[in-house]
């Protein structure tokens, strides 16, 4: 089993790599603490565990560039330094950016941290790798900080209006597929361009090239017909697919639950559970009274639970997090909730009767490729 620890493992890619690590069992993560830079027993203690060491820990913003500059090469100073104190050699990943070839004090500090690794990592005889990273995105980004996607899908979710400043063209790349590189790096992996080498860099290429405007038009529309209508968009294409659960991560809690239109004459009811633009599977359940099923997450199926009979409690949990959102939901007002990606959910029959719930998957079970994994809410 080989070792993993991440240097900064609560940031946005640290936290999606971890979680995704944590579902390999060939992989033991050793847990890293924000704390432990600036404490050398901590530290020196933490890189002695580790066979793979993921330098994430940077500073992006500051107003003050210099401030950037010194923290980030402080930072890998001192990652080197418990390195030495402990005579260990763990492989290195090191998270570069493409700002690394403007002129700007945050580049500089990515370039001269990168050389500070090459120059440690040659007179020791251990393994170093740089990856130079273009501008990710994904769900649980940081509005205002981490990308102009995170920005735009906080803003339009909550009824803001985004501005654009300069319509340029981006290249982004999709968490999941960055993660995936990181894997088969630690894995000494020689697919995908991984340098097999003691010493290599590998420049990752963007998986999609988009104008601002486009970002903001294909989310304008998710608002509209997902948030507003209930349609679920076409998820055909990898990377409307990736921004569309991207920015189902960003829909308020509290839009849930969403009350469905009940049509009723003489001959009973009907109601409408799902518009779609895509391929899918729905089906439902009939649930015994005080039975729970479920208690399981996806990283990346869009899925809906709608309770037409019966009474029912819904409950979701982000994973690595603590906080339960419950929602109640009664046939008798027909309703859904929707499962965002990385959140363990269940359902359970809270009433006196059999409970019926009807759900939409967006592509049918494959029981050589899941994506479901139990972990109680």
């Amino acid at each position: 089993m080989k070792k993993i620890g991440i240097t900064g493992q609560a940031g946005f890619v640290g936290n999606h790599l971890y979680n995704t690590l944590s579902l390999d069992e060939t992989i033991t993560l050793v847990p890293f603490e924000r704390s432990f830079f600036g404490n050398k027993e901590l530290l020196s203690n933490f890189v002695a565990e580790c066979d793979v060491i993921v330098h994430l820990a940077a500073m992006n913003r500051h107003e003050d560039a210099n401030v950037i500059y010194e923290t980030n090469l402080d930072l890998v100073s001192q990652l080197i330094e418990a390195c030495k104190t402990k005579d260990v050699k763990p492989h290195i990943i090191f998270s570069s950016s493409s700002q690394e070839e403007k002129d700007n004090l945050y580049g500089l500090s990515k370039k001269e941290g990168k050389e500070k690794f090459i120059q440690w990592a040659e007179e020791v005889g251990a393994k170093f790798t740089s990856l130079t990273i273009p501008n990710v995105f994904g769900p649980f980004g940081k509005p205002n900080y981490n990308s102009v996607v995170a920005t735009f899908c906080h803003k339009i979710a909550n009824n803001e209006m985004p501005t654009i400043i300069n319509d340029s063209e981006v290249g982004l790349i999709y968490i999941n597929e960055l993660v995936e590189i990181f894997i088969q790096c630690i894995k000494d992996s020689k697919k995908g361009g991984i340098p097999d080498s003691s010493i290599g860099e590998l420049k990752i290429a963007p998986t999609k090239n988009i104008k601002v405007s486009e970002i903001l038009r294909l989310l304008r529309q998710y608002k509209t017909d997902y948030m507003e209508n209930g349609i679920f968009p076409n998820l055909d294409l990898d990377f409307e697919k990736a921004l569309f659960n991207t920015f189902r991560c960003y829909v308020p809690t509290s839009h849930y639950p969403v009350k469905f239109k009940k049509n009723t004459d003489n001959r009973g009811s009907f109601v409408e559970i799902a518009r779609t633009q895509t391929s899918g599977q729905f089906s439902f359940s009939t649930t015994v009274p005080g039975i729970t099923r479920g208690n399981h997450f996806h990283t990346r199926k869009a899925e809906r639970f709608a309770v037409i009979s019966g009474k029912a409690l819904i409950q979701l949990r982000k994973i690595g997090t603590d906080e339960i959102l419950d929602y109640y939901l009664d046939g008798d007002k027909p309703a859904y909730v929707d499962m965002p990606i990385w959140y363990t959910h269940n359902i359970k029959n809270i009433g006196d009767t059999e409970l019926i719930t009807l759900f939409w998957i967006n592509e049918p079970y494959n029981p050589e490729d899941a994506d479901t994994y139990f972990v109680n809410v």
